[in-house]
């Protein structure tokens, strides 16, 4: 079991296709790595290549393969709108450590619609096999008297 934090540092996107069409698209992105969920902020009237350079920070408990990034289009009138998603496996980065900023494929069903610029880092925890199986005893621990 692997734990510890991981670091996804978004850095920008380009190429991604325009949902408006009388204006510049307002997009956002929202990262997910199991049930925990973040939101970029908004990159106002950025259009097709937009830059965020922010950094998110998830906890990393139990194993997953991917982390999902959703690039959203937000809209002042309605739903807001998907421009497209982008999914990372994440298994390098526990081995390694981390993995440099990289462009990944943006895809809406199923068909190529830019590219999203993405860094991750992992911090591993350290957890010693004692502390594991107390934490696995519901709540009862052996007592050392």
């Amino acid at each position: 079991m692997v734990r510890g934090k991981l670091v996804v540092q978004l850095v920008g996107a380009k190429g991604l296709e325009n949902t408006d069409f009388l204006n510049d698209m307002d997009p956002y992105v929202i990262l997910t790595y199991r049930s925990q969920e973040k939101k970029s902020t908004v990159a106002s009237g950025k259009g097709c290549e937009p830059e965020w350079n922010e950094t998110f920070v998830f906890s990393i408990s139990e194993d997953a393969e991917e982390l999902f990034l959703k690039i959203m289009d937000s809209d002042s009138i309605g739903e807001d709108d998907i421009v497209g998603e982008a999914k990372i496996p994440i298994e390098p980065v526990f081995s390694e450590g981390s993995i440099p900023i990289t462009c990944y494929n943006v895809v809406k069903d199923e068909e190529y619609c830019g590219e999203i610029k993405v860094g991750l880092t992992f911090t591993p925890e350290e957890y010693s096999e004692r502390e594991y199986e107390e934490e696995n005893l519901g709540g009862w621990k052996e007592s050392s008297y």
